[in-house]
């Protein structure tokens, strides 16, 4: 029998095999360690904004990622759209799991859960990424996200946006 991808909630039984999952050398410099993501999102818990929503990936009982969705990380300057949104905060499939078609099996079922609107409707959801992240500019366009570039800053992450 094939094992499911599927998303667990982070607790205290999970969270430490989170931590300990990471991506190839090249990816480093791509997303930030499931740790520090951890702990963005008690800050945004504990703050009120933004509100975090922490999964582990998962391929029966095994972590193979982590995925955080955020709702309404709109800050000072930032375009109107990140208001009253949601976002994939976070995203990556650990480098011994990758190329095994499993990263998209858990976007997917992230945008599933991005559609149960948990904090209420929105119509866009957006995320962003480094530019010279090819990998995950084509995942990301393969779901519909569309670049920003007219909010695209140099030095900073490209900013796409889904229509829910």
């Amino acid at each position: 029998m094939e094992q499911q991808v599927h998303l667990e909630k982070i607790t205290w039984d999970n969270y430490y095999a989170i931590t300990k999952l990471r991506v190839t050398k090249e990816q480093r410099n791509y997303v930030a360690e499931n740790k520090w993501s951890l702990v963005h999102a008690y800050v945004g818990l504990s703050n009120g904004s933004p509100v975090p929503f922490p999964f582990g990936i998962y391929l029966g009982k095994k972590p193979i990622g982590f995925v955080m969705v955020g709702y309404n990380g709109y800050e000072e300057g930032e375009p109107e759209y990140f208001k009253n949104t949601y976002f994939v905060w976070r995203f990556m499939i650990d480098k011994r799991w990758q190329g095994k078609g499993y990263g998209r099996q858990a976007f997917q079922m992230t945008l599933d859960f991005i559609r149960t609107y948990p904090c209420g409707p929105s119509d866009l959801c957006w995320l962003s990424y480094e530019p010279e992240n090819e990998a995950a500019k084509k995942l990301y366009a393969s779901f519909g996200f569309v670049e920003d570039p007219d909010n695209y800053k140099e030095g900073e992450e490209m900013p796409a946006i889904l229509k829910l």
